[in-house]
């Protein structure tokens, strides 16, 4: 097993069926739809191999592959697999058949919408695998034309305007990200994160930056820095997101918000805090305040909308930004008298949680707000139902479910996340997570309001025009998500025994060079 290339097998998989689709012309819709799913269903087959064989103790990359690729550039093809990466790619994993599931009655182009989505799925893989920028940035990139093409083409009535709008953003803060890579790369002669990462923590990468002029550090910063924290999105950086989501199709609605989104925050973690550690010390108190932002007025702004997809879009940029508070604490500590590796390590464990558990909910509230609407005649308001739980009480313990893992009710996925990233900000910088509690109040309030208004009350409006219960397909969609929300916040070290070793070498290191 040790000379397969398992990395590349996770990552190109996906692409050889996209391949695949482009030449079933004739194919039937259900033969391409069968495809589409056998093929996503490898990142989950050979994620479950990889995790046979991972070994959580052993925090440098396993599985590694690096081979010379452009020797004028020094670049190489190198793929890598810590704790972080892993539980991105089970993410990845389950999160684009139960994807391809909701759109399974798309009703046109199935075929190209298979193949999109599986190259979609590819390029995200690939972000979550390579460790050389070169490579990197290509995966990165182009995850965005499948993205752009699935938002266009099968989205809402407002959906040019708002895959143009994620296009231009995004394609954007890339462009300040890839200046500042070409800045590294003329200072230092290396794309590969890994020995950025060790120049970055003994303060050499500064030093040869500063060489160039004693602003470049901190310019270099900035350019990452932006490419990063659109994608995430961090406030205020994030108005492509509510149109976007919203016009999405359901599934791709489900990838964005439970694979692309932790895109950006990978980035922050893999790339910027090791390559960048005085700077975002620096910065922190400023970041700290972004972060606050999007918790409070990501859910504030949530609690104010009457559509549920543009509420659900809104609580991800709540529930992201709790991931940014996290990271931004533990850097605003580093180095301060007072710091608590017990905290800071909390802090980091409930970020990398985080990205899973909410990858699980979002996407099952998306899918159910999907559902919704296709029940209701493309109708999703808040106020457009009511009484669904007596008309489908399957789908309303479902979608309750998922609602109350959001919120982070003891006992499902949510709560794990939530509880050790303020347990580990009250630690490390008290002020902030007391304006946190803000979000969380903010968020119970609008996700027991969709609750009450649309499951609750006598049976009314687009509820009592024969709205049926679920079907197997959307059971088969819904159930696996649950489950795992009750699994994982019954038993939290399935995931956390994964990445525990890592997150306390992380906090072993928090000294600035």
């Amino acid at each position: 097993m040790n000379s397969l290339p398992l990395l590349s097998l996770v990552i190109f998989t996906p692409w050889a069926g996209a391949v695949l689709l482009t030449l079933l012309r004739r194919a039937p819709a259900a033969t391409s739809r069968v495809a589409a799913l056998v093929f996503s269903l490898s990142t989950l087959a050979l994620s479950c191999v990889l995790l046979a064989a991972f070994e959580p103790a052993r925090t440098a990359p396993q599985f590694v592959e690096r081979h010379a690729w452009i020797a004028a550039l020094n670049v190489h093809y190198h793929l890598g697999l810590d704790g972080l990466s892993l539980v991105l790619v089970l993410l990845t994993g389950f999160i684009t058949p139960a994807a391809l599931l909701a759109s399974w009655r798309l009703g046109h182009s199935e075929r190209l919408f298979g193949a999109l989505f599986l190259v979609l799925q590819g390029a995200a893989l690939g972000v979550f695998l390579a460790l050389d920028f070169f490579h990197w940035f290509v995966f990165w990139e182009l995850s965005l034309v499948p993205a752009f093409f699935l938002i266009k083409l099968w989205g809402g009535p407002g959906a040019t305007r708002a895959a143009y709008q994620f296009v231009i953003y995004t394609i954007g803060g890339s462009a300040f990200m890839l200046l500042g890579f070409a800045a590294l790369f003329a200072a230092t002669g290396t794309l590969d994160f890994l020995q950025l990462a060790q120049l970055g923590a003994d303060g050499t990468l500064a030093q040869k930056l500063a060489a160039t002029g004693s602003w470049w550090p901190q310019a270099v910063f900035l350019g990452v820095f932006l490419g990063l924290a659109v994608k995430v999105p961090l406030w205020p950086f994030h108005t492509w997101l509510p149109p976007a989501y919203a016009e999405a199709p359901t599934g791709a609605s489900m990838f964005l918000t439970g694979v692309m989104s932790k895109m950006g925050v990978y980035g922050f973690l893999r790339i910027l805090w090791p390559l960048f550690p005085a700077e975002l010390h620096a910065a922190a108190p400023y970041l700290l305040a972004l972060a606050l932002g999007g918790v409070v007025l990501g859910a504030w702004a949530a609690l104010r909308q009457t559509d549920l997809k543009r509420m659900v879009a809104y609580s991800s940029i709540n529930h992201l930004s709790y991931c940014l508070l996290a990271l931004f604490a533990v850097s605003f500590a580093t180095g301060r008298p007072g710091l608590s590796g017990e905290a800071a390590t909390a802090a980091l464990s409930g970020t990398i949680l985080q990205l899973f558990n909410h990858g699980l909910s979002a996407a099952a509230l998306f899918s159910c707000v999907g559902i919704l609407e296709a029940r209701a005649g493309g109708k999703r308001g808040l106020n457009d139902f009511g009484g669904v739980r007596t008309a489908a009480p399957i789908f309303a313990g479902l979608c309750g479910a998922s609602l109350f893992s959001s919120l982070g009710l003891p006992g499902l996925n949510g709560f794990v996340g939530e509880f050790l990233i303020f347990r580990g900000v009250f630690g490390l910088v008290p002020a902030a997570a007391a304006a946190a509690c803000l979000g969380l109040l903010a968020t119970a309030l609008f996700l027991l309001t969709f609750w009450q208004r649309v499951f609750h009350g006598p049976v009314s409006g687009a509820t009592a025009v024969g709205f049926q219960d679920l079907t197997l397909l959307e059971v088969a969609t819904l159930a696996p998500l649950v489950v795992l929300m009750f699994v994982l916040g019954i038993f939290p070290q399935l995931l956390a025994g994964l990445i525990n070793p890592l997150v306390t070498s992380w906090a072993g290191h928090l000294t600035l060079p």
